[in-house]
């Protein structure tokens, strides 16, 4: 089915996105893990899995489009030389990820392409729980300091 060429566009755009995502999640999961902070690096590196099924389930909407997935752009990687650095940068890119995801449903809309719509909706919430979990986690560094909150990620 030949999808609306702004759509694919835009698809392609958040596919840049994800794959951005995937890596500073990655880079970022493994300096915790190297810190000895198992668990921050097991709840980091699940983040990057789900972004990863995200990647999957663009290109496949893309594809349906009869669009070509664009896998080799990215944006700029932001890794954080702390862990509160990694978080900041982490809640950036997920409330860019939102605004994004918020601006494609709407033209998912507007084009009449309500699946490629429910489909970004769903991946949506996901970012949703990603910016909470993110939030929630620096909340906890506020209120318990820095190393409180690192000794329960150990």
């Amino acid at each position: 089915m030949k999808g609306n060429d702004k759509l694919i566009q835009a698809l392609n755009s958040l596919l840049a996105d994800e794959l951005t995502a995937i890596n500073q999640y990655m880079v970022h999961s493994e300096m915790c893990a190297n810190w000895g902070y198992d668990k921050l690096h097991e709840d980091i590196e699940k983040r990057a899995i789900v972004e990863m099924k995200h990647a999957e389930k663009l290109i496949g909407r893309i594809l349906f489009l009869e669009g070509v997935p664009v896998v080799n752009e990215l944006r700029k990687i932001n890794i954080g030389a702390d862990v509160p650095k990694q978080l900041a940068n982490d809640h950036t890119a997920e409330r860019d990820a939102i605004k994004a995801y918020n601006e494609a449903i709407k033209l998912g809309g507007d084009v009449a392409d309500f699946a490629t719509r429910e489909i970004l909706e769903s991946i949506l919430k996901d970012e949703d729980g990603h910016i909470d979990d993110i939030e929630e986690m620096q909340d906890q560094v506020g209120q318990m300091g820095l190393q409180m909150f690192l000794s329960t990620k150990v």
